[in-house]
């Protein structure tokens, strides 16, 4: 019978490895072959001969970009926007998610039903967007910042894992005479190591990719991000002559442009993953599973 069992559970591992590694697979194959379109030869792009490796590399598509001022200029600014709109977001979101981790807080389930909520019902494009006029934050850094600052599901979530941290470590805390500021910083942050970075990622990511907010409150090209940035340049390729030597490459360097955008636009974000991956799935999981 064990053997039996010992059998039947090798098989279904072997089954799910077989599952996840064409799903792997399948996942990114239409990566790779974004990558080699846009180091292809534009001739090779626009006869869709582009298989497993260039013919020759040719670069004149990231030439574009990133000799491109206003792109330098999106790119920086989306790294600010990126690394203190992270910050922001996580000082929001775990100091109100540690309040609401602690029953003494009187106005605790009002708080929670008003988040859950917001969940469920959101004010609408209109009535946002004239709050954010009516705040003064249309044309400047604020209005991509502020109107998101606080995700519910992240708050909810990071709620739960503090809730799981043992009472009695800030009880201890609290007799050695460590103020309420102190036991949040030098005690249930560190310990909160896994979910701080598994929220950190998810807020960078979304801040990396704001598209909508720029295109919504700016004005002001000054401040677009990198993928308001690189849509104008997909839009306006045709146009400037860039890489253009005949009629045929008209219409193919637009495609080996929008390649070589999806790249720029995905390896920064992409390289910060591996650095918090280890605590991405502890993190989660660790809170989602408290009440």
């Amino acid at each position: 019978m064990i053997r039996n069992r010992g059998a039947a559970s090798r098989v279904f591992d072997g089954a799910n490895y077989v599952i996840l590694a064409i799903l792997a697979l399948v996942t990114f194959l239409p990566f790779y072959y974004v990558i080699v379109a846009s180091m292809s030869p534009i001739k090779q792009v626009l006869t869709e001969s582009v298989i497993l490796w260039p013919e020759k590399f040719d670069f004149t598509a990231y030439h574009m970009i990133l000799t491109t001022p206003s792109f330098i200029r999106a790119l920086f600014f989306t790294i600010y926007v990126t690394v203190i709109g992270t910050f922001i977001n996580m000082l929001l979101t775990a100091t109100l998610s540690y309040s609401l981790s602690k029953k003494r807080f009187r106005a605790r389930k009002v708080i929670l039903m008003l988040i859950v909520f917001s969940m469920m019902f959101s004010g609408g494009l209109i009535p946002t967007y004239l709050v954010v006029k009516g705040m003064g934050m249309i044309n400047t850094f604020w209005a991509l910042v502020i109107p998101g600052a606080i995700s519910a599901f992240n708050l909810i979530v990071l709620k739960n894992f503090f809730a799981s941290i043992p009472e009695a470590l800030e009880e201890s805390a609290r007799i050695d005479g460590c103020s309420n500021t102190g036991i949040f910083v030098r005690i249930v942050l560190p310990l909160s190591l896994p979910a701080l970075a598994s929220f950190t990622l998810f807020y960078a990511v979304g801040n990396w990719n704001q598209f909508f907010a720029p295109i919504m409150y700016e004005n002001n090209s000054r401040f677009w991000t990198v993928q308001v940035v690189l849509r104008q340049l997909v839009i306006i390729g045709d146009s400037t002559g860039y890489g253009q030597t005949d009629d045929s490459n008209k219409t193919a360097f637009p495609e080996t442009l929008k390649y070589a955008a999806i790249i720029v636009a995905t390896l920064p974000i992409l390289l910060f993953y591996p650095f918090l991956q280890k605590y991405f799935v502890k993190g989660v999981m660790l809170g989602s599973v408290k009440e």
